[in-house]
C-alpha cells in the first residue's frame, strides 16, 4: 500500500532531485510544489502583474493551469516552461510571491486535492507542516549554504545557463532568511520529520537513506 512522503528543506538542498529519483524508483508520483510557486512568479512577470499585489496574483492563479508530465516537465496553460522557471531571478521572485496567504492557500488546495489518493512524493518548504501534515513519512533535508550554492552553480553550468557562484551564494542566504521569516507557512521542520544533512552526501547516499527509512516503516 502506497503512502505520501513529504520532503522539506531550504533552497537547493536537493529536495526535487531526490524526490524525482525516489518517485521513479518506488513507482510513486512526484509533485514539485516549488515549481508551482515558480510558475506563479514566471506568469506574473510575463503578464506584467505587480508581484506585491496579492489580489491580482490570486486572480491570476484562479485562471491558470499548472501541469506536470511523467518526465518532470512543467506546463503553464499547456505551455512547457520547464527551463524558463529555473532561472535565479525566478527563484527569488517565487520566494516573494509565496509570502502571500491568498497565493499559498490556492496552491495548497491544488496540492492537497492531488495527493488525496496517496502514492505521492511532494517536496517544498511547508509540506510536512501545512500541505500534508498527515504524511506517513516526513523528511527534512538540510545542507550548508556553501554546499547548496556549489550545487546550484554546477546545475546552471550543466544546463548552459549563466552562473555566478558569489551571486548564487548571496541569493541562497537571502532566500533562507525570507523563507524562515515569512508570516505565512514559514520554512520549518515538522516535529515528526527525520532530518538529513546532505552537505557531504552524494545523491545516491541521500536516496538510500530515505529508502532505508521507508523499509524500516514497512517492517
Amino acid at each position: 500500500m502506497k503512502i505520501n512522503i513529504a520532503i522539506d528543506g531550504p533552497s537547493a538542498a536537493g529536495k526535487s532531485t531526490i524526490a524525482k529519483l525516489l518517485a521513479k524508483k518506488l513507482n510513486y508520483s512526484h509533485l514539485d510544489t516549488g515549481a508551482m510557486y515558480r510558475c506563479v512568479a514566471y506568469l506574473s512577470k510575463q503578464l506584467g502583474i505587480d508581484q506585491k499585489d496579492e489580489a491580482a496574483l490570486a486572480t491570476m492563479i484562479d485562471s491558470m493551469q499548472i501541469d506536470f508530465d511523467s518526465l518532470g516537465n512543467v506546463y503553464i496553460n499547456q505551455k512547457d516552461v520547464s527551463r524558463e522557471i529555473r532561472t535565479n531571478d525566478i527563484s527569488m521572485m517565487a520566494s516573494n510571491v509565496s509570502v502571500f496567504p491568498a497565493v499559498r492557500e490556492r496552491l495548497v488546495r491544488m496540492q492537497q486535492r492531488i495527493a488525496k489518493n496517496k502514492g505521492y512524493i511532494m517536496d517544498g518548504r511547508d509540506i510536512g507542516t501545512v500541505v500534508l501534515p498527515d504524511a506517513e513519512l516526513k523528511i527534512f533535508l538540510i545542507a550548508s549554504v556553501a554546499a547548496r550554492a556549489k550545487r546550484r552553480y554546477q546545475e546552471y553550468l550543466q544546463k548552459g545557463m549563466p552562473a555566478d557562484y558569489d551571486a548564487i551564494f548571496e541569493d541562497i542566504k537571502k532566500r533562507d532568511y525570507q523563507d524562515t521569516h515569512r508570516a505565512t507557512s514559514p520554512l520549518k521542520k515538522a516535529e515528526d520529520a527525520v532530518e538529513i544533512d546532505t552537505s557531504d552526501m552524494s545523491i545516491d547516499e541521500v536516496q538510500h537513506a530515505i529508502e532505508d527509512l521507508l523499509l524500516s516503516m514497512q517492517k
